[in-house]
């Protein structure tokens, strides 16, 4: 609600908006736990399906206060999160978000749609889709400086054969590469700790920070149009945009290249 507030008081076509769909909150309450343990304790339902994906755009609507929508995910149809039940999930996904959806970007109400996913699976499979395709996907986690390998072969394969576009989230696979100790939202490993230290020492070898290399490692890539880097804070919007903008060697592509850390395929930002 404060978000729609804010907006409301700029020109609509300033800004783009993008929300998710395959969550909704109702008016009945319950314990926050987990993923919405210091959300609000509405309780969430998950659900694909047709009306509630139209109850989901509805309330993303009125919420925000604007009447159309620049983009919109449908989020973690995916094994991560429902396990092994994510097939029938995306299988009522297709049948139900992924129509609605493209109805409303016929009708002007969206301006694309794609998954908002944590694996590559799900998004590979729907830019196979005939009926229903999307035009721009949020990877979390798969297209990163630590992680990429499948998902350079395979999903950003077919990202550019299909023209969708690709939003990088979580560039620093959840913190790691920046020091944090928890790497694709569980706890480090001591094989990953010990590979983003190799990287820091590379790194401090030709002065380059991590968070520059992380950032302009996965928009190297055409089929990436953005990255969410995830700020905290205001001044670590400014941070990052110096981070993307820095000059960095390209004999620290090369050692990493070398070494084995990047793929020998991957684009780099040179």
């Amino acid at each position: 609600m404060r978000l729609g507030d804010v907006l409301s008081q700029y020109n609509r076509d300033d800004y783009v908006l993008s929300t998710k769909v395959g969550r909704y909150m109702t008016e009945d309450t319950e314990e926050s736990e987990g993923l919405f343990e210091y959300g609000r304790n509405n309780k969430v339902i998950t659900d694909y399906t047709e009306d509630a994906t139209k109850r989901s755009i509805e309330q993303s609507l009125e919420r925000l206060k604007t009447d159309r929508l620049d983009m919109v995910f449908v989020h973690d149809v995916s094994s991560d999160f429902h396990g092994d039940e994510w097939v029938t999930k995306f299988d009522e996904a297709r049948k139900g978000a992924f129509r609605v959806l493209s109805r409303l970007r016929e009708e002007g109400v969206i301006r694309s749609w794609g998954l908002g996913v944590n694996t590559t699976e799900p998004i590979e499979i729907a830019m196979e889709l005939e009926e229903t395709r999307p035009d721009v996907c949020l990877s979390a986690t798969q297209y990163t400086l630590l992680q990429h390998e499948r998902a350079l072969q395979r999903m950003m394969a077919k990202a550019e054969e299909n023209d969708v576009d690709i939003v990088v989230g979580a560039p620093y696979n959840s913190g790691v590469l920046l020091g944090g100790d928890h790497f694709n939202y569980e706890k480090a490993g001591a094989d990953i700790i010990g590979k983003v230290n190799q990287l820091k020492e590379i790194g401090q070898k030709y002065d380059v920070p991590l968070k520059a290399a992380a950032l302009q490692f996965s928009t190297a890539h055409p089929a990436v149009k953005s990255v969410i880097p995830g700020s905290t804070r205001p001044d670590r919007i400014k941070e990052d945009l110096e981070m993307i903008q820095k000059d960095i060697p390209k004999e620290f592509w090369n050692e990493l290249v070398d070494r084995g850390f990047v793929s020998p395929t991957a684009p780099l930002p040179f």
